[in-house]
């Protein structure tokens, strides 16, 4: 489902494509409202398999992906755009602190990983434009 853009933005004007993957509907809309303000044209998905459509329709410029999905989790997402045959950087965001999930992640490709708890949507807008900036 693609968001709409802020008041006097137009498609053109998008600084990049993102995919948020988020089963939460107050982070996801949260999300929505900050990297659209900032100037990125944004899809959503609320579990893993509308995800894994999404980016199978148009693969974005960024994935900002849930670990903790319902249908399939965010490490079954990774695992379908193995990192060497996809064209997009991923951002894992999570809950779990545990040291095996980022390893995990790592393994599978996640070019980031924040812990919710641990970030702010300002740190999460830097890490997004440094990611498409390379």
């Amino acid at each position: 489902m693609r968001a709409p853009l802020p008041e006097g933005y137009t498609q053109s004007m998008a600084k990049g494509s993102i995919v948020i993957a988020e089963d939460d509907p107050v982070l996801r809309n949260l999300y929505v409202k900050k990297f659209s303000v900032a100037g990125f044209s944004i899809r959503t998905a609320a579990d893993g398999e509308e995800t894994v459509k999404v980016i199978e329709e148009e693969a974005p410029d960024l994935l900002i992906l849930d670990l903790h999905m319902p249908k399939l989790d965010g490490f079954q997402v990774l695992e379908k755009f193995p990192k060497e045959t996809r064209s997009f950087p991923v951002i894992v965001l999570t809950n779990f602190v545990e040291e095996r999930f980022r390893s995990r992640a790592e393994e599978l490709g996640a070019d980031d990983y924040f812990v919710k708890k641990d970030m702010t949507i300002r740190s999460l807008l830097d890490m997004a434009e440094r990611l498409l900036s390379k």
